[in-house]
């Protein structure tokens, strides 16, 4: 599945951005539903890889296994907390970090990210495309997944992949960002759809 096929599912067109169908995880047998209720569960069934890779201690600091891409600071807020589950982290896994720009200044993450192992980075998509492509402090040596929150609907009722600006951000500068995308076209990244 090229990028034009995955962008008719999502109703946008982005020839730039060629995403090949194995890097992106098949979910459909998940019976439950997506929501933060069962985020849990869906990541110890659906993506075992990523289980045991966030309950183990980190190695380098501001690499993550995780990137969970959110539209808005109050959902990224909601997200973290659910990601600090015991069962996920277990006693060794790293921090999850909580990166937008509302209250917070890139230089801030910045700091944290280059003192901080993390198991999971839960941000927007242009904080988190800020810190991919305009900094040296979000290293993607350890990520092996990353997760779109597109079952999500804001009080609008939009997706993240329904507001332009936040759409054309995750795929320009989060999925678009040259780390990110190397990975996910060699296959060292895989790509969720929540």
């Amino acid at each position: 599945m090229q990028a034009k096929t995955f962008s008719k599912m999502s109703g946008i067109e982005l020839a730039d951005v060629q995403i090949p169908e194995s890097s992106i995880v098949d979910t459909s047998t998940w019976a439950g539903s997506r929501n933060l209720d069962q985020l849990v569960d869906f990541i110890i069934k659906m993506l075992p890889t990523l289980h045991t890779r966030m309950g183990q201690r980190p190695k380098n600091n501001g690499a993550p296994t995780l990137i969970f891409v959110a539209g808005a600071a109050l959902r990224v807020a909601d997200v973290t907390r659910v990601l600090k589950d015991k069962r996920l982290r277990g006693e060794k896994g790293g921090d999850v970090a909580k990166l937008f720009a509302k209250h917070f200044k890139l230089e801030e993450h910045v700091a944290y990210l280059k003192r901080t192992k993390i198991a999971a980075a839960v941000g927007t998509p242009g904080r988190l495309g800020k810190l991919l492509c305009d900094t040296d402090a979000f290293s993607t040596s350890a990520l092996t997944h990353i997760i779109l929150d597109v079952s999500y609907r804001d009080v609008k009722k939009r997706t993240l992949l329904d507001i332009p600006e936040t759409r054309d951000e995750v795929f320009r500068t989060v999925l678009g960002a040259p780390k990110v995308f190397n990975g996910l076209r060699q296959g060292t990244i895989q790509l969720v759809l929540l």
